[in-house]
């Protein structure tokens, strides 16, 4: 494999780690199973193991995911908050085991937890008093949510002790009182997992107070107490924190653990496969969920020397159970129109219940998919929740008896009945007229992460879509919105409302215009490099696909060549091309200030690597900050690592700043940088 192919999957597999890792920490969703997921990260792993010069520096191996919001404040962590190795069979488990144990000069003994289903949380105490609440975050910055955190009545908010400590947990809903709240709700969550994270993250504590959350602790870290883990686990109960009583403890031999504690099942490592099995059965029977179990090296003194990878702890590995399965017949499958023109189709089946959940509908993502099942409607099937929350058709147990033939793609959109095209995998609806299409791409154009227009929400696109009172975009700006007045919950202030947000959309910059617009390719990500580049306006971009000139953009670092003929392809479109000149007739931005050269900083910052942590005086938020980097050729990270060059330090640095000494970083003051500013304006 060559260099440029190497760099190629590099980027590739960051892209979609990254994507996966935002979809499961911010949205509770699992866009893939958790084996996939594996595969692809030991992928990267060695590749840049491999190729360590070509390790990007925001790869995904350096960081655990994030789920971090603009609701809450962001706040550094002071232990390290990782996620888990896995493995998948007991022989795995008894393997990494013998292995741990055999880098060890003394006989070492192992705990074994139940991996609760929940939201992970570090709950800080100074003096005995709970002080401040954390989401695991990225793994070194997480949200404050303390204000929710103290509604849940298993946390405590004093101690038994005035003692300093730091400890990990799992907050959860049990199954009972989720099926209770999740039947009076309009949209029902998933599983007990996506709706007590959906509590923890609501703005009022009122709110997440009437939620019977739970919650376990599992961690505890304590200066120089010259414990072990289940010592520590014994403390950690005695001050006041509920710990799980389904705990097993194995060694050598038995004896030893009967002298530390009578609460937990004592074994030696003979016992554990019996431990594992009969986990896995009782699992349905819990009160709660949970996802596997969670194996530890019980001496935290050789935690200490076995140490850490990047991405989790070499004294810890987690045995994560098979998907739920749920068996159940196909009764129909329809075909739903994306605004690209997709086809995806989607089998409807009798209502399953599954790990908690109850499945009638399942995405079958295309025709190979279905041709390789030999799935028909009518037809028994295995369906399970991959990563236990997408529904999937694993396989067909049992042929339908009517002799109904392999579900075939039908050969017309079921919206607008225009021949369907294949291309690759998925077919698609090549008319832009297409009903389903139009709705799409108007849903994507207001959404909160594209134009985020004011008042203007999908019920009312829909309602005006309905009514046939707007047919693509460029409607949203031309139509006289007085004569929603005699229509059943239009008043004059709504109408007033959506008015003032759309007038508000027309100074929404460029480069967020540019992605809304809903074109392939052309996403956040590219729309940034293209206007880094130079390509500061839309009259620059389409000159380019004028001349058909797809070099100018695979000049440009990060634009690969699918990207660049795609884009520039479908700005020669018709369509396309009448969108944004109805877009500026509305007054929105195409077109970024263009600076004269004198104007540009100097590239003082070139082949720098920077870090910003803390609060800073001139620079709220601190991505102004960042900004200031990029202008003058610099790179930013969200985390500090070997290849980082500069840290800027502002108060409150907390753990990056440690580490950033650790590693001989450069430390920047606020006061140095603003010199170092000053050193690269223009002359």
């Amino acid at each position: 494999m060559g260099k440029d192919e190497i760099i190629k999957e590099i980027r590739k597999l960051s892209d979609l780690l990254t994507l996966y890792q935002d979809s499961y920490y911010k949205e509770g969703v699992s866009q893939v199973s958790d084996r996939e997921y594996d595969r692809l990260f030991d992928r990267l792993l060695t590749l840049e193991r491999e190729h360590p010069e070509l390790a990007l520096p925001d790869s995904p191996t350096l960081r655990v995911g994030s789920d971090l919001t603009n609701d809450f404040p962001e706040v550094d962590h002071t232990i390290p908050v990782l996620s888990l190795d896995k493995a998948y069979t007991t022989g795995e488990i008894l393997s990494w085991i013998e292995k741990t144990a055999a880098k060890s000069s003394r006989d070492l003994t192992f705990s074994i937890e139940e991996k609760i289903d929940g939201s992970s949380i570090v709950l800080y105490y100074e003096n005995g008093i709970l002080t401040r609440a954390v989401t695991r975050g990225n793994g070194m910055r997480g949200n404050d949510i303390t204000a929710n955190v103290k509604t849940i009545r298993s946390v405590p908010l004093r101690l038994t002790e005035n003692v300093t400590i730091a400890v990990r947990g799992e907050i959860f809903l049990p199954v009972e009182s989720f099926s209770k709240i999740n039947s009076l709700m309009e949209t029902p969550y998933a599983n007990p997992r996506n709706l007590a994270a959906g509590t923890l993250r609501r703005l009022k504590s009122s709110e997440v107070a009437a939620v019977p959350l739970d919650i376990f602790i599992y961690e505890g870290f304590l200066e120089e107490s010259g414990r072990n883990h289940v010592e520590i686990l014994l403390y950690l109960e005695s001050l006041g924190f509920k710990i799980s009583s389904r705990i097993g403890v194995f060694g050598a031999q038995r004896k030893p653990f009967s002298e530390i504690t009578q609460k937990w099942f004592c074994g030696t490592f003979e016992d554990i496969p019996d431990y594992i099995d009969r986990a896995v059965v009782e699992r349905d029977s819990l009160p709660y969920e949970i996802d596997g179990l969670v194996v530890k090296v019980n001496e935290i003194d050789v935690r200490e020397e076995l140490g850490y990878t990047g991405h989790h702890p070499r004294w810890a590995i987690a045995y994560k159970f098979e998907s739920p399965e749920g068996e159940t017949t196909v009764r129909s499958i329809d075909v739903q129109v994306g605004r690209t023109g997709r086809i995806t189709p989607v089998a409807r089946v009798d209502a399953v219940s599954i790990g908690g959940s109850t499945i009638s509908n399942v995405t079958l993502h295309n025709q190979d998919y279905i041709n390789m099942l030999e799935l028909s409607i009518g037809d028994r099937v295995v369906v399970s929740r991959r990563g236990d929350v997408i529904p999937a058709v694993e396989r067909v147990t049992e042929k339908n008896e009517a002799g109904e033939p392999v579900w075939k793609m039908p050969e017309t959109c079921p919206s607008c009945g225009e021949p369907l095209v294949k291309n690759g995998a998925h077919h698609f609806c090549i008319n832009p007229e297409c009903p389903a299409q139009v709705k799409g791409r108007i849903f994507h154009f207001i959404g909160r992460d594209q134009m985020d227009i004011e008042n203007f929400g999908p019920e009312t696109a829909e309602f005006l879509i309905h009514k046939g009172y707007i047919s693509g975009i460029g409607d949203l700006y031309f139509f006289n919105y007085d004569l929603l007045e005699n229509e059943p919950g239009f008043g004059k202030k709504k109408i007033e409302l959506i008015k003032q947000g759309l007038e508000k959309s027309r100074n929404v910059p460029y480069r967020r215009v540019l992605p809304s617009l809903g074109i392939p390719e052309l996403g956040k990500k590219a729309a940034q490099l293209l206007i880094d580049a130079g390509f500061n306006s839309i009259d620059s971009l389409l000159e380019l696909a004028l001349k058909k000139d797809t070099d100018a953009l695979l000049a440009i670092k990060g634009v690969g060549e699918k990207t660049a003929g795609t884009i520039l392809d479908e700005l020669r479109r018709e369509e396309n091309i009448r969108l944004i000149e109805e877009l500026k007739k509305a007054g929105l931005n195409f077109e970024e200030e263009k600076k004269d050269l004198e104007d540009v900083p100097v590239q003082s910052f070139e082949s720098q690597v920077w870090c910003v942590t803390g609060s800073f005086e001139n620079f709220k938020p601190r991505s102004r900050a960042v900004e200031e980097i990029e202008k003058r050729g610099g790179r930013s990270t969200s985390s500090v690592t070997g290849k980082t060059t500069h840290l800027l330090a502002g108060e409150n640095a907390g753990s990056k700043l440690a580490k950033a000494r650790q590693l001989g970083v450069r430390i920047v003051s606020e006061e140095e940088f603003m010199e170092m500013l000053k050193e690269g304006e223009p002359q």
